[in-house]
């Protein structure tokens, strides 16, 4: 194992600048801000460590990039900033997220509620969900797991074609495996900065995905490139604490790609890259100072606010989440032997955030002192 150690000097530098207006900028954050902050050049800080990489295939060893300070941020002449008149992240569902409707709905929910609180002090409104057949995108079945998979540029493009006015980024969610060329063999999440949207799939959160059980796996080896019947009743995974978890990490750090942060490299962070489920796991829910202090910078959200926000999602009890009617049921074909089944599932699974939370409530006690 390998440890990404940087000096004290490069670490402050990073989070604060030699840029006498960014110093400037950033002395005018409250004091508990900055107390939170600069736990990131504190070597004793129990909130923020080190990059650890396990082995050659990790994102760091595999994918070598430049590292993004915040004064190479705030400078970036590209990157997407929020507008009152583009204020919003909308949400777009490309086939079912659950085995039933009902349980797919209640997750895009859940996702919603968790964006709206990581992005602080924007709007997040949901798209009506399509089916594959409607974005004509390209698909295969990948050779290494037999299961199917849509082409993300495609859907790239026809998330673009459906951007609204008011929109500062649409994101598309899909529980189907995604390859961004027909050279790659997958890829967690595509984003677009210049266009403000980007595909994220779920697809390997499932804990079955890689079992040769899976009951997503294609048998027949060719298919039509037309034929989207293919994708009817596809396999969804069980919606569970862990998949909610992971789910939650692949859609913040692609937005925050949207935002223009780059790839993290210098503390244990969210925004790190990640080759493989291993590394995506290791991955940490929160920002580290530096990309913090980014996306402060782009939203302008006050930081306590937006933690306790954080909080409020993850302690939201499940009775305020909506039943199926006697209407619902009959829609989708349920019955009431199955609504009552659909019903006990639909409580949010938070097992997995519980150390999350823990965290968050020693950042708000430092920010509070």
């Amino acid at each position: 194992m390998q440890t990404v150690q940087h000096s004290t000097h490069t670490l402050r530098t990073a989070l604060i600048s030699k840029n006498p207006e960014l110093v400037s900028q950033y002395e005018k954050l409250n004091a508990g801000e900055q107390r939170l902050m600069n736990h990131a050049f504190q070597p004793e800080s129990d909130l923020f460590g080190p990059i650890t990489l396990h082995s050659q295939s990790d994102w760091i060893t595999s994918h070598p990039e430049a590292p993004q300070d915040f004064e190479q941020f705030f400078s970036d002449p590209f990157r997407r900033t929020p507008s009152p008149e583009k204020h919003s992240i909308y949400i777009q569902c490309i086939g079912s997220l659950g085995n039933t409707r009902i349980i797919s709905e209640e997750y895009v929910r859940w996702l919603k509620g968790y964006c709206e609180a990581f992005f602080y002090g924007l709007a997040v409104k949901l798209l009506e969900p399509v089916p594959v057949s409607v974005t004509r995108c390209c698909f295969r079945i990948n050779d290494s797991t037999q299961n199917l998979q849509i082409h993300a540029g495609d859907i790239l493009k026809f998330l673009k074609k459906r951007k609204p006015e008011d929109a500062f980024c649409v994101v598309g969610i899909t529980m189907i495996d995604l390859y961004p060329r027909d050279s790659w063999n997958f890829v967690f999440g595509q984003a677009s900065l210049t266009d403000g949207v980007g595909i994220f799939s779920f697809a390997r959160y499932g804990s079955d995905f890689y079992s040769s059980h899976y009951a997503g796996k294609v048998k027949l080896r060719k298919t039509s490139s037309s034929d989207y019947s293919i994708f009817n009743d596809y396999y969804v995974p069980e919606v569970n604490s862990v998949l909610l978890l992971r789910s939650c990490k692949t859609l913040a750090h692609e937005i925050g790609h949207i935002f223009g942060l780059r790839h993290c490299q210098w503390l244990a962070c969210l925004m790190q890259g990640s080759n493989h489920l291993e590394e995506a796991d290791r991955r940490p829910l929160n920002l580290c100072p530096i990309c913090l202090r980014k996306l402060q910078c782009a939203i302008g959200f006050d930081i306590i606010e937006r933690y306790k926000a954080l909080v409020r999602w993850i302690d939201e009890e499940s009775t305020d989440a909506p039943r199926v009617t006697s209407k619902q049921s009959r829609e989708v074909g349920v019955t009431s032997k199955q609504s009552r089944e659909v019903n006990a599932s639909l409580p949010k699974p938070m097992e997995a955030f519980k150390e999350w939370k823990a965290w968050i409530v020693r950042c708000l006690a430092v920010l509070q002192k």
